[in-house]
Formats: structure tokens, C-alpha cells, sequence
């Protein structure tokens, strides 16, 4: 997901490439979306319509990587189409560098940047993943990575496959908000918070506050299979796309390094678990994950050397979760794993 500054008017960093740390400040993630929606009723002009919506994603991305998931576990591939941009991007724009030609073979073009600029001429922020984009006019609809997999399990459940899990139990919806929201802000927007810190102080604290975090996760994984309880949710999704970057990533390239996530070990059973799980595992690119933070964040590593390791076959070796008890899918069942992403 592209970052920009908190005020309406500044500068894009990503005017300079590679530019991701402000000296001397905190890092800040600009939370200001496109955030209309696609709805059963269509209150703000955009109704629910198979075959009319694409999602333009990138698996290097933790945001985009969410709703990849969510829309595998649903079974929205053929009602929602898929495109994916790759991990290397430049100031502008996310670009399809993966498909023939450079090209999305649906929306014919070359940047993302241009469905952005069909919403909006010059639209002035963040080039971002993931963003749902109207194939009718070729215009971004909305960009707003929360919203999105909650109305894909909440306004697209007509065309849910037949044994698609209740992400949202009813039964933990308060504390899901309170859970995801402390995922969040502590550990999805923590590493990052350590990794564009922009003084040593900035740093510290960030630091210190990721690693109460992951220690809170630790404890509670505990004696519970997933984070919720017997059954996997949304928040179990949102906290993997994070814990399935850490040792490839954020360890060493954002220096959240008291531990490797291997070196957790309730947390590492937990992600293995889940990448193991139908849904998520092959979701994961871990070569492009790497390509794209160690390439793009030039001010970080302005080397762009790509780190060979660690190795992705530990990722199946045996978590024993299994001794928890739980039904990873409650009522459902697992989608296909070998289903093609797009």
C-alpha cells in the first residue's frame, strides 16, 4: 500500500523515489480513502453486480493480500475478477509489468494510476492496492482495504460459494473490533511504523510498542486456536498477511528484530497453521514480497540487493495446532487451493 503525508496538501513523498522516511518524525499512514461502496442496494451509486467489478491487487502487498484471501475463502472468483499488479513499482503508480505486454488484459492499461485518474483527474494521493475498480468505465469505485473484505462477506454473500465461512460470527462482533483494531494499529501499521521511523526516538517507541503487541498475541494464541475462538475469521486473516512477511521482511529490512517470528513459538505455530490452511498458503509469493520492499524502499536499502532466504519450506513443516481443537472453517468448508488466483 502506498504511503503519503497526513496533510491534504503536502508534497507526495513518492514524488522522490524510493523516499519513504521523513527525518526526524514519526510515520504517519495517510487513512484517507475513496470510500464509497458497492452495496446490495447501491446507495452511492454502485449496486452489486456479478462480472461488473475487478480487484486490482499485488501480492507483495500486506493490504491487497487480505482481500486475495477473503475473496478465495468466499468464493468470489467468479463473480469478482482479479488483477495483479506487480511487486515493483515506481513513484507513480502501481504498474501490470506481470502481464503480456505490461497490460491488464481487462482494463487495457498500463498503471493503475489511470483508473485512479478516471475517478478523479490528478487524483492526489496514494496510487493504491487494493482498489476496486468498475469495469464499465474503467474507474476506481473505492480503495478503502477495510471496507472492501467487510462488504465482500457482508454484501456480496448472494454470491458467496456453497460452504463459505462466516468470517463475521455475530456472536464476536464486538470483540473482533476491538481485537483487529489493536492488530492494526500495533502490529499491520507497527512494522511499518518502525521501518519509516525517522529518528532513533521514533524508533524505540514504535519498537517497544510492537513487540507488547506480539507478546500480547503470544499469550492469547496460547490455548485457542485462532484468534476469535474454534474458527478462523477476518481478524486471523488481517493478522497473517503481517506475520507471514515478518522473518522475509520485517525483521531485518524494518528492524523489528528481538525475535524472528520462528523464534515465537505460539505465533509461529499459528502462521504455519494458517498458510497450511486452504485459502492462504497459496496466496503467498514470497518472492515477490521480497522484490518489492527491498527494491521500492530505495532510502532503506538504497542497494535494492534482494535477500535470498530464509527458506519458504519451513513454512510447511508441522505446527500441531491441531491439538487445540477447533474446526478451522466452522459450518463450511475449504476452498480449492488449487484454484488459480485470477
Amino acid at each position: 500500500m502506498t504511503n503519503t503525508d497526513d496533510t491534504s496538501n503536502a508534497k507526495n513523498p513518492h514524488d522522490t523515489p524510493g523516499v519513504y522516511v521523513d527525518k526526524g518524525k514519526d510515520f504517519n499512514r495517510d487513512m484517507r480513502y475513496i470510500t464509497t461502496r458497492i452495496t446490495v442496494e447501491g446507495e452511492d451509486g454502485y449496486e452489486v453486480e456479478p462480472n461488473r467489478y475487478r480487484l486490482i491487487a499485488a501480492q507483495a502487498c500486506p493490504w491487497a493480500n487480505r482481500a486475495i484471501i477473503v475473496r478465495r475463502l468466499l468464493g468470489l472468483e467468479d463473480v469478482i475478477s482479479m488483477g495483479l499488479a506487480g511487486p515493483v513499482h515506481d513513484p507513480r503508480s502501481w504498474t501490470f509489468d506481470l502481464d503480456p505486454d505490461g497490460v491488464d488484459p481487462v482494463l487495457g492499461i498500463e498503471r493503475l494510476q489511470e483508473a485512479y485518474f478516471k475517478r478523479q483527474a490528478d487524483y492526489p494521493r496514494g496510487i493504491t492496492v487494493p482498489a476496486m475498480v468498475d469495469e464499465r468505465d474503467g474507474a476506481v469505485v473505492t480503495n478503502d482495504f477495510d471496507q472492501i473484505t467487510r462488504d465482500f462477506a457482508s454484501q456480496w454473500k448472494e454470491f458467496h460459494r456453497e460452504g463459505a465461512p462466516n468470517l463475521w460470527p455475530e456472536e464476536h462482533a464486538e470483540e473482533m473490533e476491538s481485537v483487529m483494531k489493536r492488530v492494526f494499529t500495533e502490529v499491520n501499521n507497527g512494522v511499518y511504523r518502525c521501518g519509516f521511523a525517522g529518528s532513533q526516538e521514533s524508533y524505540d517507541a514504535a519498537y517497544d510498542r510492537l513487540w507488547t503487541a506480539l507478546d500480547w498475541l503470544e499469550e492469547r494464541l496460547a490455548d485457542r486456536r485462532y484468534l476469535m475462538g474454534d474458527t478462523i475469521t477476518e481478524a486471523d486473516v488481517r493478522l497473517f498477511t503481517t506475520l507471514v512477511r515478518f522473518d522475509a521482511v520485517y525483521h531485518g529490512h524494518f528492524k523489528a528484530n528481538r525475535q524472528k517470528l520462528s523464534e515465537m513459538p505460539v505465533l509461529w505455530a499459528y502462521a504455519r497453521d494458517l498458510y497450511q490452511t486452504p485459502g492462504f498458503g497459496e496466496t503467498v509469493d514470497f518472492e515477490q514480497i521480497k522484490a518489492h520492499y527491498y527494491v521500492v524502499h530505495k532510502d532503506i536499502n538504497p542497494t535494492q540487493i534482494i535477500p535470498k532466504g530464509p527458506s519458504e519450506d519451513v513454512w510447511l513443516t508441522q505446527h500441531g495446532r491441531e491439538s487445540l481443537g477447533g474446526r478451522p472453517f466452522g459450518d463450511g468448508t475449504a476452498p480449492d487451493p488449487k484454484r488459480p488466483l485470477k
